[in-house]
C-alpha cells in the first residue's frame, strides 16, 4: 500500500520496533513463548507503510508461529525472517515455501508515480505472488484493495452491502489497478485449486498515508460540487492491521470491507474540521479537474473528484459478524488526519509551498489554478487558428 509519511512512520517505528542496529533474527522477543501451532505468515511490502505495521503486529502475536518479511530493502522488525527481492521476481516462490498464509501489501498507489509504471508493478506483482504462493503450497493469500472499487455513484445505498457490485471505473488514481487485482483474486482459486484468497477493502485510509482523499483535507477550502451528496467513512491503519490479522488467523474470509462504523455527512465534516466549503457547479469542477490533470498541473485525474461527491460507504458486516470491531470512530480518525496534514497546503490535489499558499489566499489558489487551465486552453485554441 501507499507508504506512510516518513515522520509518522518513524514515530510509529520508535515505539513498535526494536533498534535497527539489531540484526534480524527468527528468535522470539524475550519473554514470549513461540506459538506451537500458529501459522507461518509471509508479508510482502514489509519494510514500510502498512506492511511494516502488520509485520510488527504479527511478529509479537502469540497466535503467529513465524513471520517471513519480503521487500526490496530490509525493514526494522528484528523478529521477522527477511528476504530482499522484488515481488515480481519468480524466485519469490522459493522464499514462500513453508508459509501458510501470504499477505500481499507490496502495492504502489503513490500519486506521483507514472501511471503505466504503477500498473505494471501492481498487477504483475499480484500475479506473481498468487502464482508463487500456489507453487509453494501456501493455502491462503490475503490481498488488500479499497472500498473505492465499489465506485462512488449517486444511486449508491447507504451503506452498501459487501456483496454489492463493483461499479468503479479506472478513472480515479490507482482504481484500475485495484479492479484488476480484484479480478485476479476471483480467478486465482479456479486457476490454482486449493488456494484460498481473501480480499480486504479499507475505507479512506488514515495514519501516515498520502492519497488524493487525504489531500482533500489539506485544502484551504473543501471543494463541494453543487448538488452532490458526499458521505465520509474512514479507516485507521491500526484497524486495518487488526482486520488483516483476523484474515490471517482465518477468523473471517471472503471479501471484507473494513472501516469505522457509520459515516459523516459533508456538513459534519465541515463542522468538525472548521474548514469552510467552496461550492462549484458540476460542469465547472469536473471540467477544470480534467484540464488541470491533462496539462500536468495536478496529480489527480477528474475521476478522483467523484469520491468527494457521492457515497461509497460499506457496512463491514462480515468482520462484525466474526467479532471484530474498529477501535476508532470516524470523528477520531478525522481529527487525527487533520492533525497530520496541518501545515500542508494543497489545491486541486497539488501541493503548494507555504509561500505560494499564503500569497494565493484561501480560495484564490483554486481560482488561480482554474484560471491557469483556462489560459492554457485559450492559448491552444489560438495556436490552432494560426
Amino acid at each position: 500500500m501507499s507508504s506512510p509519511d516518513p515522520q509518522v512512520r518513524a514515530a510509529r517505528n520508535d515505539s513498535a520496533h526494536p533498534s535497527p542496529d539489531h540484526r534480524p533474527t527468527t528468535a522470539p522477543r524475550a519473554g514470549r513463548t513461540p506459538a506451537a501451532r500458529g501459522p507461518v505468515v509471509a508479508v510482502t511490502g514489509a519494510a514500510s507503510g502498512i506492511g511494516a505495521l502488520l509485520t510488527a503486529r504479527l511478529a509479537t502475536s502469540e497466535e503467529i508461529k513465524q513471520v517471513i518479511a519480503i521487500d526490496e530493502r530490509r525493514g526494522e522488525c528484528a523478529e521477522a525472517r527477511w528476504h530482499i527481492l522484488d515481488v515480481r521476481d519468480p524466485a519469490i516462490a522459493e522464499k514462500l515455501r513453508g508459509a501458510d498464509v501470504v499477505v500481499h501489501l507490496a502495492l504502489d498507489l503513490d500519486l506521483e508515480t507514472d501511471g503505466a509504471a504503477r500498473t505494471a508493478y501492481n498487477v504483475r506483482g499480484t500475479q506473481t505472488v498468487l502464482t508463487a504462493a500456489a507453487a509453494a503450497g501456501v493455502h491462503r493469500v490475503v490481498l488488500c484493495t479499497s472500498t473505492m472499487v465499489y465506485g462512488a455513484l449517486p444511486d449508491n445505498e447507504l451503506p452498501l452491502s459487501e456483496d454489492a457490485e463493483l461499479r468503479a471505473t479506472a478513472e480515479a488514481t490507482g482504481v484500475g489497478d485495484l479492479l484488476e487485482i480484484e479480478r485476479l483474486a476471483r480467478r486465482a482459486p479456479r486457476a490454482h485449486p486449493g488456494l484460498n484468497v481473501t480480499v480486504v477493502r479499507p475505507a479512506v485510509l488514515v495514519g501516515g498515508t498520502d492519497t488524493a482523499l487525504t489531500r482533500y483535507f489539506e485544502s484551504p477550502r473543501l471543494l463541494v460540487v453543487a448538488g452532490s451528496r458526499p458521505a465520509w467513512q474512514f479507516c485507521h491503519v491500526d484497524d486495518l492491521c487488526s482486520a488483516l490479522e483476523y484474515a490471517v488467523l482465518e477468523k473471517v474470509d471472503g471479501e471484507l470491507a473494513v472501516g469505522c462504523d457509520g459515516w459523516l455527512e459533508q456538513e459534519e465534516v465541515e463542522e468538525l474540521s472548521g474548514i469552510r466549503r467552496m461550492e462549484l457547479p458540476s460542469a465547472v469542477a469536473l471540467g477544470a479537474a480534467a484540464r488541470l490533470h491533462r496539462i500536468g498541473l495536478t496529480p489527480s485525474p477528474a475521476g478522483d473528484l467523484a469520491y468527494t461527491m457521492y457515497p461509497w460507504v460499506v457496512s463491514g458486516s462480515r468482520l462484525h459478524d466474526a467479532g471484530w470491531r474498529p477501535a476508532h470512530t470516524n470523528e477520531e480518525v478525522l481529527a487525527e488526519l487533520l492533525e497530520e496534514v496541518s501545515g500542508r497546503h494543497t489545491v486541486a490535489g497539488r501541493r503548494l509551498g507555504r509561500k505560494d499558499a499564503t500569497a494565493a489566499g484561501a480560495a484564490g489558489a483554486t481560482v488561480a489554478l482554474l484560471g491557469a487551465a483556462a489560459v492554457v486552453r485559450r492559448a491552444r485554441k489560438a495556436r490552432r487558428r494560426i
